[in-house]
C-alpha cells in the first residue's frame, strides 16, 4: 500500500457515544445552559475529534504551502507570479501577515516550498519539499501528473505526521502561490457542481475585464479535463495545485492521528474539501477559521453544510484566518476544562 492508502484506510469517523457525557458536562458548567454559545459547540467537537470526554491542548502548528501556478500566463490575477517566492521570503523573515498572526497565537509557523518556480537558495528556515518549478496550465490540460499529485498530498501527510511527534494537536493550514484561486475555484465548480460565474471572485483585486477573463478560463479548463474529473484525486491532479494537494495531505494525515485541522480561506477550503472527497470522516476533524471575502466562499461553506468561526472580511490567505481561531478554539476548550460545575461549586441551579 502506497502511503496515501494507508493512511485514508487509518482515519475513523469520530465516536459520537462520548457526545451524551460532553453536553452533560457542558450544561453541568456553572452558567445558563448553552449561555457560551458556539464555543460549546467547538468544545464538543474538540472532544469528540481528539476521541476524549477529557481534552488535553497540545502545541499548534501552521503550514503554509507555497506553489506556483501554469494558469498564470492566463491573465487571472493582478500580480506576477515571481511575487510567490517574495512572500516566501517575507514568510520566512517574519514579516508576513500569517508571521505576526503566529506569533501572536504561540504555533510554530512552517513554510513548505512544494511548487515554487524559483530555487530559494537564499531562504534559511524554508521546508524545501518541492515537486516541480509550479504546476502546468490548467486551461490547456492537467495541472500535475496522477504521480506528482499524489507526492504533493503524501508531503502533508508526512508533515502532519512529524508534528503529530513533535507534540503538536492542533494544525492550521495556509497556502500562498499567485493565480491560485483560480485552480481553487476550478475545484469548487467541479466537485460541488455549481457555476463557475458564482463561485469566482476578484483573488488578489482584479477588475472586472480580468474577472470576466478568469471566468472563462475556468470554464475552459472544466472543459479541457472533463475526461479526467472521474474521481477525487483526478479531479485534484487536473485542476488544483501542489500546496492545494499539499493542504489536503496534512488534513488527511491529521484526521488518521486524530489531531484537529484548523483551515484558513478559500484556496485552505479547496484543499480540505479534497480530503473530505477522498475520505468522507475527516470533516469531523476539519474546524473552518473564517468567511472568507472571497467570492464564493459563503456559497461553499453552505454546500458543505458548515459554518466558520469567524467572519472578519479577509481574503489574504496565508493561514492568517486558522492563526486567529486556533486560539478561540483552545478558549472553547479551557472553559470546558477549567470552569466549575454546579456539583462541585455548590452554586445553585435555581
Amino acid at each position: 500500500m502506497t502511503l496515501l492508502e494507508e493512511t485514508l484506510a487509518s482515519i475513523l469517523p469520530v465516536d459520537r457515544t462520548l457526545e451524551p457525557a460532553v453536553r452533560a458536562h457542558l450544561d453541568d458548567l456553572t452558567k445558563p445552559p448553552k449561555s457560551l454559545g458556539r464555543l460549546e459547540e467547538l468544545a464538543l467537537r474538540y472532544c469528540l475529534a481528539t476521541g476524549t470526554p477529557r481534552p488535553e491542548l497540545g502545541r499548534k502548528a501552521i503550514f503554509c504551502f507555497a506553489g506556483d501556478h501554469g494558469v498564470a500566463e492566463e491573465g487571472v490575477s493582478a500580480f506576477p507570479k515571481s511575487v510567490t517566492p517574495q512572500m516566501v521570503r517575507n514568510m520566512l523573515a517574519g514579516g508576513a501577515a500569517v508571521s505576526v498572526l503566529a506569533r501572536h497565537a504561540d504555533a510554530e509557523l512552517t513554510v513548505v516550498d512544494v511548487g515554487v518556480d524559483d530555487p530559494l537558495d537564499d531562504a534559511p528556515g524554508l521546508c524545501r519539499r518541492k515537486i516541480r518549478n509550479g504546476t502546468r496550465n490548467i486551461a490547456k490540460g492537467p495541472a500535475m501528473t496522477p504521480e506528482e499529485t499524489r507526492r504533493a498530498v503524501e508531503t502533508g501527510i508526512e508533515l502532519a505526521a512529524d508534528a503529530h511527534g513533535r507534540g503538536v494537536r492542533m494544525v492550521g493550514t495556509g497556502e500562498m502561490g499567485i493565480a491560485n484561486t483560480t485552480p481553487a475555484t476550478a475545484l469548487f465548480a467541479a466537485f460541488l457542481g455549481c457555476s463557475v460565474e458564482s463561485v469566482t471572485g476578484r483573488g488578489t483585486g482584479i477588475d472586472d475585464r480580468a474577472l470576466r477573463n478568469k471566468v472563462r478560463v475556468i470554464e475552459q479548463a472544466l472543459e479541457v479535463n472533463r475526461s479526467r474529473l472521474t474521481d477525487p484525486l483526478g479531479t485534484l491532479a487536473a485542476l488544483g495545485g501542489f500546496e492545494i494537494a499539499g493542504i489536503c495531505g496534512l488534513a488527511l494525515g491529521a484526521a488518521a492521528r486524530r489531531m484537529t485541522v484548523v483551515v484558513d480561506g478559500f484556496i485552505s477550503t479547496a484543499g480540505a474539501l479534497a480530503a473530505a472527497r477522498l475520505c468522507p470522516a475527516v470533516r469531523d476533524y476539519l474546524f473552518f477559521s473564517h468567511l472568507s471575502q472571497e467570492q464564493g466562499h459563503r456559497a461553499v461553506m453552505t454546500a458543505m453544510g458548515t459554518r466558520p468561526i469567524l467572519e472578519l472580511e479577509m481574503r489574504l490567505g496565508e493561514g492568517t484566518g486558522a492563526a486567529l481561531a486556533m486560539p478561540v478554539i483552545e478558549a472553547a476548550v479551557k472553559i470546558y476544562n477549567q470552569m466549575s460545575t454546579f456539583s462541585a461549586a455548590g452554586v445553585s441551579r435555581a
